[in-house]
């Protein structure tokens, strides 16, 4: 920053030859009376004023009175520069003026430059200083306004405010903060805000700060707090971050409590009736699974007994042959059974649903189950033509389990599979040891109409069917996957249905544990189902 030096004389040639010495000292200006002097120290400061003491009109002694008599130019220093007169009367006069040096000319000019560069570097200094203190001024009041802005914000937050040194000493709480914990302020800076959190969760809430100081991360929960007055405790949503310098040293913490036991009661008011439409929803599915049960019970049901009744009367009539009536026998005979195995399956759902369904524990050869249950079905298989198809592998150990529920369960996967293949078709039966051969793998896989990949989550369902309706294509209802999977679980197994797709065909997966005599393992597993299914 170049600074102004006055130069006062009324001879142009000192002038010239004042700034041929001062020339880089600063910006130069030149007075050639000590009028036109004044008149630039209206408008301008100056960081030294080098002026001629004997000048026409106003000489120096008198333009250095005007000068210290004006408040902006009385303590610029004054150099008085002569060539006529060096009495001791002229410099003690020029110096009750407030001249700060009085030379004589002709002027030695190192001597000149190291006085006003002295005056100059001391006009550039204050200049900083001023500046300086200005700036202090300046953010003095910004941080008066900014301490004020701080301090209404706090006072009026509708959230409370805390700040926690490094060691966890409250620093800081709010008026809000105040009253939400239910202190004073002298309470607030002594206790802090765990003691006014619910018994309930004041445990949580001081292990997840403990690990949040160790850590350094975000803190947020939601804890109940419960103030000493009569209130009911609230819900308050804590929050914390950690307060760095700017050399990334540790301050503290700083947070906010926000109230939010209104979104609460409406989040739980919400809940509440998500929860009552889903109980309607499924109880009107359930009714209405009820209802479609009824009425495929009664058309399942009725279909063998007219079958029955017809033959029954033709019977009576005794007009039949011999061939008609063994024909006779026969369909009554075989839709009596059809009807037994309905009742039966009614009945074994009933059990399942009281806990009553009761299983005789035994070593189990699977593989003899699975040779009576072909047989069975085989004459449904032959009279669709379709290929029963066995694959057992070598070795295959005994499972623990009832003999006569696994039959069943073999038995209704392979009558569904049969009943959903097409004529000619194929149904495979394979059985094999699975990991690490601690379990036996049945699989029964066929290539008939399989399952539609929305309905595949509910195929185990009660009641559950594809097709619900009384004119549907394949009867039964809707009972014997739902038996199969509660005998698999009984025995400690898992059941599992797979299918591409419609038209594709399906897999059901039966995994049972082997048996291993006397292991403890087994045995805890056995007795446990023992006690779930009273077994005798």
């Amino acid at each position: 920053m170049k600074v102004n030096i006055l130069l006062v004389d009324d001879q142009p040639k000192n002038l010239l030859a004042l700034e041929a010495v001062l020339g880089d000292l600063g910006n130069l200006v030149r007075a050639n009376s000590g009028q036109e002097a004044l008149r630039h120290l209206l408008n301008q400061d100056f960081a030294v004023i080098l002026m001629d003491v004997q000048m026409p009109g106003m000489d120096g002694f008198e333009t250095a009175t005007l000068i210290r008599s004006r408040s902006r130019s009385r303590h610029v220093p004054i150099i008085f520069l002569t060539a006529f007169s060096a009495s001791d009367q002229l410099m003690f006069k020029g110096y009750a003026l407030g001249a700060v040096d009085y030379l004589f000319k002709p002027i030695d000019s190192s001597i000149l430059i190291s006085k006003v560069t002295v005056f100059v570097d001391l006009f550039k200094k204050t200049e900083a200083v001023q500046r300086q203190a200005a700036q202090l001024v300046a953010m003095n009041g910004e941080l008066r306004q900014s301490e004020e802005r701080f301090r209404s914000l706090s006072a009026c937050s509708p959230v409370g405010i805390f700040v926690v040194d490094s060691v966890g000493r409250c620093t800081y709480a709010n008026p809000r903060f105040q009253a939400i914990c239910g202190l004073t302020e002298a309470q607030s800076l002594a206790a802090g805000w765990f003691p006014s959190v619910c018994s309930e969760d004041q445990e949580r809430a001081i292990a997840q700060w403990q690990t949040y100081v160790c850590e350094g991360s975000h803190y947020s929960e939601e804890l109940r707090f419960d103030p000493s007055d009569d209130h009911a405790p609230r819900w308050m949503h804590v929050r914390s971050s950690p307060m760095l310098s700017a050399q990334g040293e540790l301050l503290g913490y700083v947070g906010t409590m926000e109230d939010i036991t209104e979104r609460k009661q409406a989040e739980e008011t919400r809940a509440e009736m998500l929860r009552e439409q889903i109980a309607r929803q499924e109880a009107e599915a359930a009714s209405r699974m009820k209802d479609e049960f009824l009425a495929v019970l009664s058309h399942e049901l009725r279909t063998p007994l007219n079958s029955m009744l017809g033959w029954a009367r033709l019977l009576r009539s005794k007009k039949m042959d011999e061939t008609s009536v063994a024909r006779a026998l026969a369909t009554i005979e075989r839709n009596a059974e059809a009807q037994s195995r309905l009742v039966e399956d009614i009945l074994d759902v009933s059990k399942m649903i009281r806990g009553k369904l009761q299983l005789n524990y035994c070593a189990v050869n699977l593989v003899h189950v699975v040779e009576i249950a072909i047989d069975s079905v085989r004459p449904q298989a032959d009279a669709k033509s379709i290929q029963l198809i066995t694959s057992i592998a070598p070795s295959v150990s005994k499972v623990w389990g009832d003999p006569m529920r696994l039959q069943q369960v073999i038995l209704n996967l392979l009558t569904n599979a049969i009943k959903f293949t097409p004529n000619e078709g194929t149904v495979e039966v394979k059985l094999e040891k699975q990991l690490n051969e601690e379990f036996l793998q049945l699989q029964v896989i066929d290539n008939g109409i399989g399952i539609d990949s929305d309905f595949l989550p509910r195929v185990f369902d009660r009641f559950r069917q594809a097709d619900s309706s009384t004119t549907r294509s394949f009867g039964g209802l809707g009972l014997g996957l739902e038996i199969v999977r509660h005998l698999v679980e009984l025995t400690q197994g898992t059941i599992r249905a797979e299918s591409p797709g419609e038209g594709k065909g399906s897999t059901f997966t039966v995994v049972l544990p082997l048996w291993q005599g006397s292991d403890p393992l087994l045995n805890h597993l056995v007795s446990e189902n023992l006690e779930g299914a009273n077994v005798k």
